[in-house]
């Protein structure tokens, strides 16, 4: 008992001398370092959020007319209102990609080299979520053999829209942050 005593005691005053001693080192070593405070929106999950679900709304009404083309019976024959919905689905793709990336380098966080990628190919994992959707209230489909082929293909042609897309983001957020870093004029 008296060596606990003895221990509280000791330590009691020992520990928080010690312990003071050593944050204060360490919080002269991180006074100099900037670190910024990031927002909920320039976190990758809402910015994926964001850069899947704005180029998605803007081919979602076309998608039916894909799927029950792809998976039904019909036939599509409105060819041109399709590549006019893949122009605007680049565009609208490259301006989200290169909005996020602004907001993202406005918070002083450079990398944004994956994250347009992903912000950019994030359209696919909602048209992976409108096929599950299709499938299940639109398609009648029913069985193993269907199901594993449907969404064996949805996983292929997403995976190919994921990287097709990302691409854009890419490219067109590379264009412009290579557009501004080179009018930039430090005096």
């Amino acid at each position: 008992m008296l060596f606990f005593i003895y221990f509280y005691v000791d330590f009691g005053y020992i520990l928080p001398t010690v312990l003071d001693t050593f944050l204060l080192f360490w919080s002269f070593l991180f006074v100099f370092s900037h670190s910024p405070t990031f927002a909920r929106h320039t976190s990758l999950a809402a910015q994926m959020a964001i850069g899947g679900f704005l180029p998605f709304s803007a081919i979602c009404m076309e998608l039916y007319y894909v799927f029950a083309t792809v998976w039904g019976h019909k036939t599509y024959t409105l060819y041109g209102i399709l590549l006019i919905v893949f122009g605007i689905l680049v565009i609208v793709t490259s301006f989200v990609s290169v909005a996020l990336a602004y907001f993202q380098l406005s918070h002083e966080d450079y990398r944004w080299w994956w994250r347009s990628i992903l912000n950019g190919g994030a359209s696919a994992f909602f048209i992976y979520g409108y096929g599950i959707f299709y499938f299940v209230s639109l398609s009648g489909m029913d069985g193993v053999l269907q199901s594993s082929f449907f969404f064996g293909y949805m996983l292929i042609i997403c995976f190919v829209f994921f990287l097709m897309m990302g691409a854009v983001g890419f490219l067109s957020t590379l264009t412009f942050v290579r557009y501004i870093y080179r009018n930039f004029k430090a005096d």
